[in-house]
């Protein structure tokens, strides 16, 4: 086990998490699929916090029916774009902690955002949420260039970011600069020999509910179709990859192995590992997770 420090505070939110049993949802298939089940028929609230508009303009549309928000600073935009895709295994809605790092990082940069709702399981799958993205990413390298769009994503996002890229690549469309994965979910098999080691030190998410979840996310798609797992896609044709992991994070045995892909493909990637870190530790308000929040605006910025 890692015996490097983690921060007082990050210590206090690994034992929180812990005592609000945020594993338990995740440590059974059937809460994981009844949850997201009972949650077709009463659904999260997903806009935006309204104190955010001390710092940034949020603005909605709807594309194909989901509702699409547009973050902008109130700074004033720098040009650059970003599609985000936020996480929550599949089954939950955007909460206050993406929406929080989506105003950090829109002040910081400049960089203006669209966020799609997009429709979680048992409704959405990989084969009808991944293109609408890449429709959206599209239309933002149409208006400003490859060159000032990024695509970034956190957890099931992630998978949703990268599986995004690889879409347009295949479309022929003009790679964004830049990708940016959080503690992405990339192998939805599960099955990587690694994570058993890992999860005895991982509060928070469990295999069961996390294959649960993706057996419904695949659709009518083999769990190894690169755009369910995007591990199984060649990284040829992308933009530049920057992805942060915990090491304790049952989803950083799907980092290392994309750190892996990349070093055979001789892709650029930039891979922040960090020590005894929880899963998307870069939303979260300690030390450790503002840092991640100043090495992704500088992505942005670079």
């Amino acid at each position: 086990m890692t015996r490097t420090p983690r921060s007082v505070r990050s210590t206090a939110i690994r034992s929180a998490i812990t005592l609000l049993g945020y594993q338990r949802e995740f440590r059974s298939a059937e809460r994981t699929v009844g949850g997201a089940v009972d949650r077709v028929v009463r659904p999260e609230p997903f806009a935006p916090p309204r104190f955010f508009d001390r710092s940034v303009r949020f603005s909605a549309r709807r594309v194909q029916g989901w509702p699409v928000y547009t973050v902008t600073p109130k700074a004033g935009a720098s040009g650059r774009r970003a599609v985000y895709a936020h996480g929550g295994a599949w089954v939950h809605e955007i909460s206050f902690w993406h929406w929080r790092l989506l105003g950090q990082l829109a002040d910081a940069t400049g960089t203006e955002f669209v966020v799609p709702i997009y429709p979680l399981v048992p409704l959405g799958t990989a084969e009808t949420v991944v293109p609408v993205f890449a429709d959206l990413a599209e239309e933002l390298i149409g208006e400003v260039g490859g060159e000032h769009v990024a695509l970034l994503g956190d957890s099931a996002g992630g998978t949703i970011a990268l599986a995004t890229a690889m879409l347009l690549r295949d479309r022929g469309v003009p790679a964004p600069r830049e990708v940016i994965l959080i503690a992405p979910a990339l192998d939805l098999s599960f099955s990587d020999p690694l994570i058993p080691r890992i999860q005895p030190t991982d509060p928070w998410l469990a295999v069961p509910g996390g294959r649960a979840a993706a057996e419904r996310w695949r659709g009518a798609l083999p769990i190894s179709h690169p755009l369910v797992s995007p591990i199984h896609g060649s990284l040829e044709g992308l933009g530049r990859i920057t992805l942060f992991s915990g090491t304790h994070d049952i989803l950083n045995a799907d980092a290392l192995a994309l750190d892996r892909r990349a070093r055979a493909e001789r892709h650029p990637f930039d891979f922040h590992q960090v020590p005894n870190m929880l899963h998307v530790y870069p939303l979260l308000p300690i030390p450790e997770g503002a840092a991640a929040r100043r090495a992704i605006a500088a992505v942005l910025t670079r």
